[in-house]
């Protein structure tokens, strides 16, 4: 709770508080700092964005676990070892993919929300979240490989002037 006090900071004179986050990560505990982040502030009343980017996209693919998503034969293999947020490994512990199962274990024994159940809060919160266009590309994938909560694909600078007047994070 000390994180989701200290970000009373956030609100600006002109408008309403607003937070937006980068995921650059498909790391299972960046991402759920990420989601952790967001909820905490949308459920304080913040307006918050979240722009996934490269490895970050994984977390709103509409295909969940290992799936040869993209167009051409890289795209295609990025798509499948990057696999969901159900194989999205600890950036640090991983012990080959048993790291997040121990934290997730932690998280149902403490009574904390898991990664899964953040970003179903997320979409529930109304939390707008946006894919980056220039990594989509790269990795070859369209708008229509993404969850239905993606409100748009859009590059960095229609990104920046959604957070415009906000805090940006990257995480």
């Amino acid at each position: 709770m000390e994180i989701i006090e200290n970000l009373s900071h956030l609100s600006t004179a002109e408008g309403p508080k607003k937070l937006s986050l980068i995921a650059f990560s498909g790391d299972f505990d960046k991402l759920t700092a990420v989601f952790t982040l967001a909820t905490g502030a949308a459920a304080l009343g913040y307006e918050v964005n979240i722009f996934f980017t490269f490895w970050g996209l994984d977390a709103i693919k509409r295909r969940t676990g290992r799936a040869f998503v993209g167009k051409g034969f890289l795209p295609k293999l990025f798509g499948y070892l990057m696999g969901g947020l159900q194989v999205a490994p600890c950036s640090r512990f991983n012990f080959g993919g048993i790291g997040p199962r121990l934290f997730r274990h932690l998280m149902r024994k403490n009574r904390v929300a898991t990664l899964e159940e953040l970003v179903e809060a997320a979409k529930a919160l109304g939390i707008r979240l946006y894919a980056c266009e220039m990594a989509a590309q790269v990795l070859g994938l369209q708008k229509s490989d993404f969850i239905p909560e993606v409100k748009e694909v859009v590059g960095v600078a229609s990104f920046l002037k959604l957070s415009e007047g906000g805090r940006i994070l990257f995480i």
